[in-house]
Order: structure tokens, then sequence, then C-alpha cells
């Protein structure tokens, strides 16, 4: 399985996770049951997960204060969970460039979000590369 799968994967579950306060391992063991375990990368997705859950409350005050217009409540639980599975990576992940991982954030958008997802997630995330330290405060 390449990393873009297991982005997906980590999306499926961290998307099970927002909307029904459950327990990481088991949206994993679900999402497996119904989709197949991963082969390959299965470390790299639970890290996305677990990473993006342990910082959630940093990487949402990223979003809501970029998306000054757009309550974070409000926005698409797609688009929230893409933009925090990237964020996780552009601020804790040195190992992944950080164009990669907006790159991967906007083909997930298009993949699973609406019409205008890629274009959102990528108008949040380009802000952030703009200035990364300037976030980290």
């Amino acid at each position: 399985m390449s990393r873009r799968q297991a982005r997906e994967r980590a999306l499926q579950v961290l998307f099970q996770v927002d909307l029904g306060n459950g327990d990481p391992g088991e949206a994993f063991e679900k999402t497996d049951e119904s989709l197949g375990e991963l082969t390959k990368n299965e470390d790299f997705a639970r890290r996305l997960v677990f990473g993006a859950l342990e910082n959630i409350n940093f990487i949402d005050r990223v979003i809501a204060g970029i998306s000054v217009d757009w309550n974070i409540k409000r926005m698409a639980n797609v688009d929230k969970n893409i933009m925090r599975l990237a964020l996780y990576e552009i601020f804790f992940c040195e190992d992944i460039p950080n164009n990669v991982s907006v790159n991967e954030a906007v083909e997930l958008g298009k993949v699973f979000g609406g019409e205008e997802s890629g274009r959102f997630i990528n108008g949040i995330l380009g802000r952030v590369l703009e200035n990364p330290e300037g976030y980290r405060n």
C-alpha cells in the first residue's frame, strides 16, 4: 500500500473518530474489517491518526485562525480532517516535504470532498506554508 493509500486510510479513521468520538484503535479495526487490512505503511497511517489527535487543539487553532470567515465547526468534516492530517505532517513530520503534504491533501479533497474542497484545502494550507513558524506561537 502506498503512502497515498495510507493517508486515505488515516482520513477514514480520523473521520470516524471525529464523528463518533470513538477510539482510534477500534476505528482502525472497523475500517480494516470493511476495506481489508493495510499490508504496507500501516505504521504511517497510525502515526498520522494518533499524531493528529495528540495535537488536535493546536492544529484546530491554526485552521480557525486562518479561516476567520468560516467557523471550523461549520466546515465539512472531511475537509477539516484532511487539513488536520496535512497540518500534522507539516508541523510534526520533518521527513515529509511540505509541498508533498499539501499536494496529497488536495488530492484527498478532490476524491473524498466536495466540488470546492481541493481549492479550499489548498488555500488554507497555502497560507500556513507562507510562514509555518508564525503559527507555532
